[in-house]
């Protein structure tokens, strides 16, 4: 295709679903895993560090708000079969996450289910709400919120096998890495067909996401928060600096974006007094 061509929006819904297919009956053979059967809960280690079990519990939190996060986007693009399927297909795998995470929890000592019934019932008094209105703020928000989730689940199971091991977590988070790197993949391709069928509306979506970038929940919704954010920060699994370098920098070179672009339209200054 030349650089001044596009493709129109009818085109753009077919390849979504196409690639869509082809995500699933990829997953179907070679990603889908059981929470009770495909760890090795028997060698959960009780005494792992403790910080380690205080992130993993931050992060199940945010999982939590899976209602919030599926039942508040599916509206934005139930004209759209492929990314509304996929939305469907993407609840089902992050609430495995969230059944392991907090399994291991319990399962490791470093909680007990009454703990994890109480903090459950305190995550859901508040909802989760959309961080950007457009279809194609909240396609950027997901692929950009899949590679930073990506990150933060590589790193922290690598700050588990420097802190002593645990074989059961170790599985969890190699199964969760994966799944997360999956997800940003299929929310990239999509986004790359927004970029090719209207530049200009693509990089609106995606300027305030990458410019005012949080991680879900934890600076809003969470208790104590400000804790689990030092917590996450003190292990190096998610900080400013990983921010910078490997999601804002990451993003510009793999979608060809420049700074410039990112700064957005230049506004011409009236000549009106």
């Amino acid at each position: 295709m030349k650089p001044e061509e596009t493709i129109s929006y009818p085109e753009v819904e077919r390849q979504l679903w196409h690639i869509y297919r082809e995500f699933f009956d990829a997953a179907e053979r070679k990603r889908r895993w059981r929470v009770r059967d495909d760890i090795p809960w028997d060698e959960c280690n009780p005494n792992l560090d403790p910080a380690i079990a205080d992130v993993v519990e931050s992060f199940c939190c945010v999982e939590l708000y899976l209602p919030d996060y599926v039942g508040k986007v599916l509206p934005i693009v139930r004209h759209s079969k492929g990314r509304s399927w996929f939305y469907a297909n993407w609840g089902y795998e992050e609430s495995k996450h969230s059944l392991a995470l907090g399994d291991w929890l319990v399962r490791s000592k470093h909680r007990t289910e009454e703990y994890m019934v109480d903090l459950e019932t305190r995550v859901l008094d508040q909802q989760w709400n959309l961080p950007q209105e457009s279809h194609l703020g909240m396609l950027a928000y997901a692929m950009v919120q899949e590679h930073a989730t990506f990150l933060n689940y590589r790193n922290l199971r690598q700050r588990v096998q420097a802190m002593g091991g645990d074989p059961a977590l170790d599985k969890i988070l190699a199964l969760i890495t994966v799944d997360e790197r999956a997800h940003y993949s299929l929310f990239k391709s999509f986004y790359d067909l927004f970029l090719e069928a209207d530049r200009d509306a693509a990089l609106a979506g995606i300027r305030p996401v990458l410019n005012q970038f949080q991680m879900p929940a934890i600076h809003d919704l969470l208790d104590n928060s400000q804790k689990r954010i030092a917590r996450i920060r003190d292990l190096e699994i998610f900080s400013e600096e990983i921010f910078f370098k490997d999601v804002y920098g990451f993003f510009l070179q793999a979608l060809n974006i420049t700074r410039a672009e990112m700064r957005g339209p230049r506004v011409k200054k009236s000549l009106a007094p």
